[in-house]
């Protein structure tokens, strides 16, 4: 098995200067938790949910103890991805084995690795691919195994739901 057969060639990306709302709406909408930071196909970071998490809280922090004071949270519109961004990213190429994959993303602790082909961004291999190669190794490809994890149903939020008499 190798990471060309199960990695995911439908990539949404960030650029470095766009906000952090921007990345976690785009996040949200495809139901992600990892998003490749290109400039012209090249990979110049990763930026995860975890991070985009954490940075405004982080940032307040800081603003409160460099002030002495309680200060306004920094705006998601204003702080740029590559603000939070991990700009050493460990990757794998397409022609790698699942097996080398998945010994870096246990060993490294991480849940994704882009996939490079020399310079450019090929695709992204997550934990869920990794999973899915192992579960079900005589099936491979990404349309199979994504379009049923996208049929889940999403659960309403509770503002919305009937209440129970």
């Amino acid at each position: 098995m190798i990471v060309q057969e199960w990695m995911t060639t439908e990539l949404h990306t960030v650029k470095p200067r766009d906000s952090v709302a921007h990345a976690r709406a785009l996040l949200e909408e495809h139901r992600i938790n990892q998003l490749p930071v290109v400039v012209n196909r090249r990979l110049v970071g990763i930026v995860t949910d975890r991070n985009l998490r954490d940075a405004v809280n982080t940032m307040r922090v800081s603003a409160l103890e460099a002030l002495g004071k309680e200060a306004p949270a920094q705006d998601p519109d204003t702080v740029t991805v590559e603000a939070v961004m991990t700009a050493n990213v460990i990757t794998v190429r397409p022609q790698d084995t699942m097996k080398k994959a998945a010994e870096l993303m246990r060993r490294e602790r991480i849940g994704a690795l882009p996939v490079l082909q020399g310079a450019a961004v090929r695709g992204i291999l997550t934990r869920s691919d990794v999973l899915a190669a192992f579960l079900a190794p005589g099936e491979p490809g990404t349309e199979g195994k994504r379009s049923e994890a996208r049929k889940r149903p999403v659960r309403k939020p509770r503002s919305t739901r009937r209440a129970r008499r």
